[in-house]
């Protein structure tokens, strides 16, 4: 007998108030050391592989979604945009200006700064440094580039012999930092600096290219089938405003993992607490902003990359609108799903770093039509007239499926912070279909990452990835072409719900994440773990940015009671990043008494 066939009302046809919450539910094993193997073993073993992913399959929905189910939308094999408003209160870039242009301009958007803030006697709350203080600090001649350089050096060095390891860095040359910081201490001195972001410490996910250093994805062996002769796109941007980069940051391997555990080069701990997770798959961005190393770096995300390890390591990580910056350089840059975003201490550093390596590529400028590139004006006598105008979308039920009464309290918080103080109007939504959207996105950076990896793979090479990674590619093959074309379906159904909800909202707001940072098992460290209800947790609220490529951040709020990092995630608009920014830097000043420094902290530039 076959499987009774479920047809799909047309999207437009469906009652919204009538859809009832069906909470998160992922059937699958937790696995580590011996049990992961022989689970390796099977699924990579046909015909045993096939039928365990057939009924994982099964038990997820995923063949009753894809295959069972009759979607009568066509299929959006990319996100596509219909035409926005212009933003209020905002200055626009010009992306055909170089950044050292369009930096300029930025700096002029942001509130005066008040040196006093860190550089007086008294002891204010815990502040990260910002790009402007080490500005400040190397045009006034308190310290160089060339002396912080020292003080990374020595404590990434450091640091790499201590138990237990906290390896933040995949690729690091002392040498080549000290010729970069020395030239930008050149510049400095000689009253000649290319930017604000002139000796400013950075570093790069090693799934992003930063000559002269290998991209390894955080394997190892892909560095040996991909040479790197040059830049990426959004590095090359950087680098011409004076940027440092220190090396190629650690990352869940591929990154196809949220946790950002790594048996290749080390599992990166979290600043906060080290015997947790960073969060992946930027956890060396994270962990080296977070404990003080750099100002920002520079991540990708496909499934929430870069705002997961932000909220769990209590910085502001940045989701920019799909096709918003050249991914030109990086391991995906071929993906419907992913983007390469900043990761910062502050909001105001993101907008900076934002807006010197943001810009279309020429071919997504033609196919995407993206709306201007513009930051907020912070410094409008306007802003707060703006703030007020803003309505905040909120699904409670799903805003409330979290693991722990400490993330939704706290969000809940902040979102009575910002109608009490600011006037901003909180609306209830619903947004159908959940668990629909994250089965397309499973589908739609599985097939892209198999398509990627594929010849690699017929070569052998998948055998030489970690326990996990195998386990992912094994489920990413099993998606036929037809469940493929049936998630692009559901993904044009996805955008027509959210797009509807935009009607009466101007942004979407849910906690980051469904858990704050998960313990690292031992048994992990040597050969991984699969934790997908852990992933689950992590993931609850993420995938409307990557599927859908809506804009999305992250900004940190305070802590749990275990005293570990919450953030609040805005989602919005297409190309609508500087209204997410606008309320992401008045969430920023609501919860700055909130923040308390990690417990592994190097404050490099009070050490001077």
């Amino acid at each position: 007998m076959g499987n009774k066939k479920r047809v799909m009302v047309p999207v437009e046809e469906i009652d919204v108030s009538a859809v009832k919450y069906r909470p998160q539910k992922i059937e699958a094993p937790h696995l580590t050391g011996f049990t992961l193997r022989l689970f390796v073993w099977l699924i990579e073993t046909p015909p045993l592989g096939s039928l365990i992913t057939s009924f994982l399959k099964r038990q997820n929905r995923i063949t009753e979604m894809l295959q069972n189910t009759v979607i009568p939308e066509r299929p959006m094999f990319r996100p596509e945009f219909p035409p926005q408003e212009p933003e209020l209160g905002i200055v626009l870039l010009d992306e055909n200006r170089d950044p050292v242009a369009r930096l300029e301009t930025a700096m002029e958007c942001l509130t005066p700064y008040d040196p006093s803030q860190h550089w007086s006697s008294d002891s204010p709350p815990f502040l990260y440094w910002t790009i402007r203080d080490y500005a400040y600090a190397y045009r006034s001649k308190i310290t160089t580039p060339s002396v912080v350089a020292e003080h990374i050096i020595s404590t990434l060095e450091e640091s790499s012999g201590k138990k237990p390891s906290m390896p933040m860095l995949i690729s690091f040359s002392a040498e080549e930092v000290r010729k970069q910081a020395a030239a930008s201490t050149n510049r400095i001195l000689e009253g000649k600096p290319l930017s604000i972001l002139d000796g400013i410490f950075m570093a790069i996910k090693d799934d992003i290219d930063c000559y002269p250093y290998l991209t390894k994805g955080a394997t190892t062996w892909f560095h040996k089938v991909r040479a790197v002769t040059q830049d990426a796109v959004c590095v090359s941007r950087l680098r011409s405003c004076g940027v440092i980069f220190i090396g190629k940051a650690n990352m869940h391997e591929l990154g196809l993992g949220t946790t950002g555990n790594n048996p290749n080069y080390g599992t990166t701990r979290n600043p906060h607490s080290i015997e947790r997770y960073t969060g992946g798959s930027s956890s060396g961005p994270a962990a080296l902003v977070a404990s003080g190393l750099c100002s920002a770096a520079v991540g990708t995300d496909g499934g929430g990359s870069v705002r997961i390890p932000s909220s769990l390591c209590g910085i502001v990580g940045l989701k920019t609108t799909y096709g918003r910056t050249d991914m030109e350089g990086s391991l995906c840059d071929c993906g419907t799903v992913e983007v390469v975003s900043p990761l910062a201490a502050t909001v105001e550093d993101t907008m900076l770093v934002y807006a010197a390596m943001a810009g279309s590529s020429p071919a997504d400028r033609i196919s995407l039509k993206p709306s201007p590139l513009c930051l907020p004006n912070l410094s409008s006598s306007d802003n707060l007239t703006i703030l007020q105008s803003f309505r905040l979308g909120k699904y409670t039920e799903w805003f409330n499926d979290v693991s722990c009464n400490d993330i939704s309290n706290k969000c809940e918080d902040v979102l009575n912070l910002l109608s009490d103080t600011f006037g901003c109007q909180t609306i209830e939504i619903v947004l159908p279909e959940l668990e629909e959207m994250r089965t397309a996105h499973i589908v739609s950076i599985g097939s892209e990452t198999m398509c990627s990896l594929g010849p690699d793979c017929v070569d052998g090479r998948c055998s030489e990835l970690t326990l996990d990674t195998r386990i992912s590619l094994a489920l990413f093959r099993s998606f036929s072409a037809a469940e493929y074309v049936a998630a692009q379906r559901l993904r044009r159904r996805i955008m027509y719900y959210h797009m509807e909800v935009f009607q009466k909202v101007d942004m979407i707001v849910t906690p980051t994440t469904g858990i704050t940072a998960p313990e690292i098992p031992l048994s992990s460290l040597r050969s991984g773990e699969t934790d997908y209800k852990v992933s689950g947790y992590l993931m609850r609220f993420i995938l409307a940015g990557n599927l859908l490529g809506l804009p999305a951040i992250s900004v940190p709020i305070g802590h749990d009671k275990q005293g570990l990092p919450i953030g609040l995630q805005l989602i919005g608009r297409p190309w609508g990043e500087a209204s997410i920014l606008r309320v992401a830097s008045a969430v920023e000043g609501l919860c700055s008494g909130f923040r308390k420094k990690p417990s592994k902290f190097c404050d490099v530039l009070k050490a001077i």
